[in-house]
């Protein structure tokens, strides 16, 4: 494979993730509000434990490192909040609405690592984080319609996850990423357990076998994401991840009969506009970005 040819790779790579994603939240979207959000989300989990199995049984081998016990619980901790959050939003608003909001994970990590790890944050990343914020109030538009339940929760969940890729950060280079992924979804299915059966309802097979194509689906995204990162800048490939919100809002129209929101739409190119100026000026200072690719912060 030719130097030139990488970025083009990446930019493959990431069309395959956001498809991926896309999967995950028409899925959800089709589930609906049959199943709690914690008890969907606590199944998902489940079945990403079943399929990071390798990964376990080599992190029971070696055991996990000391002094990171206190950062996994509470990286599970966060991660918990921010799958239940995510459900109870996706069941509720449209698909498109869902992801647009998602995009302002990796500006709630910038924000997080400057107040947590000392990060700074020059003027201009400044000025595109309030473009970012001026972009999810497109997509919101308080005071000219109804704030539901369902974009706060949103709201929340990229707080939370954006929490949950800080811990995530301060664990790398200390374990395996597979068995920082792994230990992941063994703490948010303990964690979920509790509040899954408080609310438990019958589950059927169908709605079994839905949830582990979320899991495989999620997995998918995740792991096209990190060949994407692998193969080519993140400046290139962030752009890119603006199409899973036109596959979004054509999954909603035609799927689910979903008006499309040009205003949705036109908040969600703000966002990612001001993500990707973001990560392409850390790309320029050659400075180690602090800014995740948008999607990061996934189930």
């Amino acid at each position: 494979m030719s130097e030139s040819s990488k970025p083009v790779v990446g930019i493959a790579w990431m069309l395959a993730s956001g498809l991926s994603f896309v999967v995950v939240t028409g899925v959800v979207r089709y589930l609906g509000t049959d199943l709690p959000a914690v008890q969907s989300a606590f199944l998902r989990f489940a079945w990403g434990v079943v399929f990071l199995l390798p990964a376990l049984m080599s992190l029971a081998r070696t055991g996990i490192p000391a002094g990171l016990a206190r950062a996994i619980v509470l990286r599970g901790a966060v991660h918990t909040a921010a799958v239940t959050l995510w459900f109870f939003a996706m069941a509720r608003i449209t698909v498109a609405e869902v992801t647009a909001i998602g995009y302002l994970n990796p500006v709630c990590v910038t924000l997080g690592a400057a107040l947590l790890f000392g990060e700074k944050l020059a003027v201009r990343r400044l000025i595109a984080i309030g473009v970012a914020l001026i972009g999810a109030l497109i997509v919101l538009r308080p005071g000219v319609r109804v704030i539901e339940p369902g974009h706060w929760a949103q709201l929340g969940a990229a707080v939370c996850f954006a929490g949950s890729y800080l811990f995530a950060k301060s664990l790398s280079g200390k374990m395996p990423a597979g068995a920082i992924v792994g230990i992941m979804s063994v703490t948010v299915t303990l964690g979920l357990l509790p509040f899954a059966i408080w609310v438990w309802v019958p589950v059927s097979m169908v709605q079994l076998a839905w949830l582990a194509v979320v899991a495989l689906a999620a997995t998918s995204g995740h792991y096209c994401m990190t060949r994407a990162f692998a193969v080519a800048p993140i400046s290139v490939t962030q752009p890119v991840t603006f199409l899973q919100l036109v596959w979004a809002s054509m999954l909603g129209y035609f799927a689910f009969g979903e008006q499309v929101d040009p205003f949705v739409l036109l908040g969600g190119g703000v966002i990612i506009g001001a993500v990707s100026y973001i990560t392409w000026r850390e790309a320029q200072l050659k400075r180690r970005a602090v800014t995740p690719g948008v999607g990061a912060g996934k189930l």
